[in-house]
């Protein structure tokens, strides 16, 4: 292969690569309007229904600034890692790689699913939650699906207090597999549930 050739292979890859990571973060965009249904890929695929619904874990354990904050945030790696550090895979794969073992006649091989080895490594930990010098430790870039506009004001503590149940606007995310928007978020949208439980309608009360 001549090194002209070499250069075009490069510089295609290259290109092929930077076009990839484009088209993920246009798809990640929003132009302003009604983005009900909203759900996308996310770079560990989380899923609500396992957790929020079979597990029944509250959803202020991951999301504990909603009581604290005007945002509910995303929870650090670390508290993923108060479950993850002993759960690295389903009970299925880790109960099937135990009869495997058994059958073989060997020590059973430590299981961790491929969505919870990306958690592992963006920590910087191996397979046995271990540091490992060739991971290096980034954030995890989750992409935001519920985002109002910036001359909105909406206040996660005031709801929170209020006992507004997180379903009122988030819909059932109990049952989600990936998370969506549930609700259109818009103004009237707003309103109408204001109205409906006599809350205030000082226009002040969200833009400020």
């Amino acid at each position: 292969m001549t090194r002209v050739t070499i250069r075009t292979v490069a510089l295609s890859v290259g290109l092929v690569l930077v076009l990839a990571s484009l088209g993920t973060r246009l798809s990640a965009m929003r132009l302003p309007g009604n983005h009900q249904g909203y759900s996308p890929d996310q770079p560990i695929a989380y899923s609500h229904r396992l957790h929020a619904g079979e597990l029944g874990i509250d959803c202020r354990y991951c999301h504990f600034a909603a009581a604290q904050s005007r945002h509910a945030g995303i929870p650090p790696a670390g508290t993923c890692m108060n479950c993850h550090k002993s759960v690295s895979a389903s009970r299925a794969a880790v109960l099937q790689e135990a009869e495997l073992a058994k059958a073989e006649g060997r020590d059973v091989v430590p299981v961790v699913s491929p969505e919870l080895r990306k958690l592992y490594r963006a920590l910087g930990l191996d397979d046995l939650r271990q540091p490992d010098p060739k991971a290096k430790p980034h954030p995890i870039e989750w992409i935001q699906v519920h985002k109002l506009p910036d001359f909105v004001r909406f206040d996660h503590r005031s709801h929170v207090t209020a006992d507004v149940a997180c379903q009122s606007c988030h819909g059932p995310v109990e049952t989600m597999e990936r998370m969506r928007q549930h609700a259109t978020l818009s103004m009237g949208w707003c309103v109408d549930c204001h109205r409906e439980n006599k809350a205030t309608l000082d226009c002040g009360a969200c833009h400020q």
